[in-house]
């Protein structure tokens, strides 16, 4: 007999890491960690291209032989978290690629009761990719070799994804981007991580990633801009309070010093109890909150759009496509909301907590004027006055007394300015009680006979 071949260490802990005993596998783990750890900090040390495909071959089995949702969770975090253990940017992103590539190559293989665990897989790995630029304070030279690395693989017409792969990743992209860059990022660096996606939209072939990008990348920001501009008041508002608080807290403590009798609270329904319970006031709010949303600037997305879809290689199918999202966009910049649902009720929210704050303050002033000068007696606030009546009124609505009354379930809504539609070509009027004029587009049944 010969003398016994020794395998590579890759080739070595590839077999251990797609073994039947999970003992093995989780020992095998650990001992990868170390590995790159120990060989990335060589000199002359770093991972060839080759070698991080047989790695990847093992924890691909490993995720495959991994059951229990929980133990898979945590496993795919691990698996993931791998990345960090590279030194260097460019073996991140070397780790990365050969992730991407053994994904393309044995997504086919695939059965249907695996997918899942793979899906989130592919998640976390995007998550940590996105969280190693955080932690380099978002460089745009790092920011643009990770995007160019993630179109070359998945979306390239060249690539070899999967439809599987390419649906899966658009879907999330925006949704882990928001996870780990909302509070940091600005509408100019969101703008450079969509860039891709336009030049792809408007130059693909596919029309199942034409298609995917326009809903999952475009059409979400506009579904989002409504809490994306929820978001920025809210924070415009706390600076506001926050300087007005100082302010506040100095008068309210001189009262309190001055004044000798407590005064009891109003009862609860009463004109001068008109502020809300602290813990009712908190719960109204953490229904109506919303997550981290990213911010966008609609024009500039509109105008980089209108530069790729105008092009004269591009598509007419994907220009066509592409114009109805920038009209959407070009809505969103003059303020015009296309629909009508959610940023209704965003906006209504959003004017009612404006309103509310308001009347609490003009209530807490008028009571310290009270008790200064009337000697601590209260009088309730005139909430009928005609300055109050002005100001609680819908933004939009008239004047004049002869004109038609508000009715009572459209209180709160938008004016008649943000609720202004570009008319469109061949669209049908809506008739309240059926029995209006006949419109443009309906013809009577004779006619049509």
């Amino acid at each position: 007999m010969g003398p016994r071949v020794q395998l590579p260490p890759e080739i070595q802990l590839a077999q251990r890491l797609a073994g039947n005993e999970q003992v093995t596998r989780d020992r095998a783990v650990r001992r990868l960690r170390k590995y790159i750890v120990a060989r990335t900090q060589r000199p002359a040390g770093g991972f060839t291209h080759d070698e991080l495909l047989k790695v990847w071959k093992g924890l691909f089995y490993c995720m495959w032989m991994q059951d229990k949702p929980l133990l898979q969770e945590e496993l795919s975090r691990t698996i993931s978290q791998l990345m960090h253990a590279f030194r260097s940017t460019e073996a991140q992103l070397l780790f990365l690629q050969t992730f991407w590539q053994t994904m393309n190559r044995e997504w086919t293989g695939i059965d249907r009761l695996r997918l899942d665990k793979f899906y989130m897989l592919m998640r976390m790995v995007l998550n940590e990719s996105l969280t190693a630029l955080k932690t380099r304070g978002w460089e745009e030279r790092q920011t643009d070799q990770l995007l160019e690395l993630l179109m070359t693989e998945i979306l390239h017409p060249d690539s070899q994804a999967p439809n599987g792969v390419k649906s899966h990743f658009i879907e999330i992209f925006l949704e882990e981007l928001t996870k780990v860059g909302a509070d940091q990022l600005t509408a100019e660096q969101n703008l450079r991580f969509i860039d891709p996606f336009c030049r792809i939209a408007a130059q693909t072939e596919d029309s199942l990633v034409l298609h995917n990008i326009t809903r999952g990348i475009f059409e979400t920001i506009v579904e989002q801009a409504p809490f994306a501009i929820e978001d920025l008041m809210k924070e415009l508002e706390e600076e506001e309070e926050m300087e007005e608080g100082d302010e506040e807290m100095s008068e309210s403590e001189e009262q309190e010093r001055e004044q000798a009798v407590p005064v009891k609270k109003p009862p609860k329904g009463s004109v001068s109890g008109v502020e809300p319970d602290v813990d009712e006031e908190q719960a109204e709010d953490d229904e109506d909150s919303t997550g981290p949303v990213l911010q966008f600037d609609y024009e500039a997305v509109a105008n980089r759009l209108f530069e790729v879809a105008s092009h004269q290689s591009t598509p007419s199918q994907n220009r066509k496509r592409l114009y109805k999202v920038i009209r959407k966009l070009q809505d969103l910049a003059e303020g015009l909301f296309p629909e009508d649902d959610v940023p209704e009720k965003a906006y209504r929210s959003l004017q009612e907590g404006r309103r509310e704050r308001k009347a609490k303050k003009r209530l807490r002033k008028s009571r310290l004027q009270n008790k200064t000068g009337k000697g601590g007696k209260e009088d309730p606030p005139d909430l009928s006055s005609g300055s109050e009546g002005t100001r609680r009124r819908r933004p939009g609505a008239a004047a004049d007394p002869a004109a038609p009354q508000e009715q009572p379930r459209d209180r709160g809504r938008r004016g008649a300015r943000m609720r202004r539609r570009r008319p469109r070509v061949g669209a049908k009027v809506k008739v309240a009680d059926g029995r209006g004029p006949e419109t443009k587009t309906q013809r009577p049944l004779e006619s049509r006979k």
